[in-house]
């Protein structure tokens, strides 16, 4: 009889042996969670940038607008702007809607307010393109800035 307990002992003890389990667990479990934190960090940080570019597209063409002569340089500086707010943090500009709005019938108007909308829809990172037909492969991301004119504007 103790034999028999003494030897169901050892292969019970034998049985339960998980050498190097441990380590392949965790590889996975971390694989498994690290992938999808990385992925939600790298779409935010599109995200972000998304949102500075067209900060400082809406910013800066408030400006052009503003404080241009006339209306051909202000179309013409407003394009470059935008243009280099975007490429700054690495968007194509030719995907951005620009709208330009003033308060008054004169654009710019002494004492008025221009008001600049930039809408670009920014792409979600490794999404595939025929993934586009159930969910959205795009962000819109919006910015408005409401620039004020100075009281000695000459039209």
């Amino acid at each position: 009889m103790r034999r028999g307990i003494a030897a169901l002992r050892t292969r019970c003890a034998g049985a339960g042996r998980e050498d190097g389990n441990a380590m392949v667990e965790f590889i996975g479990a971390a694989v498994l969670l690290l992938l999808p934190v990385m992925y939600i960090g790298i779409a935010l940080a599109r995200l972000q940038a998304g949102t500075f570019a067209t900060e400082a597209a809406a910013r800066e063409i408030g400006r052009v607008v503003v404080t241009s002569a006339d209306a051909s340089e202000r179309a013409a500086l407003s394009d470059a702007a935008l243009r280099l707010a975007l490429d700054d943090q690495g968007f194509d500009p030719d995907g951005a809607e620009v709208a330009v709005t003033c308060a008054t019938a004169t654009c710019p108007a002494a004492g008025g307010e221009v008001t600049v909308r930039v809408l670009y829809p920014v792409e979600l990172p490794f999404v595939p393109r025929f993934v586009g037909e159930a969910v959205p492969l795009s962000v819109p991301v919006e910015a408005v800035h409401v620039a004020p004119v100075g009281d000695h504007v000459v039209p």
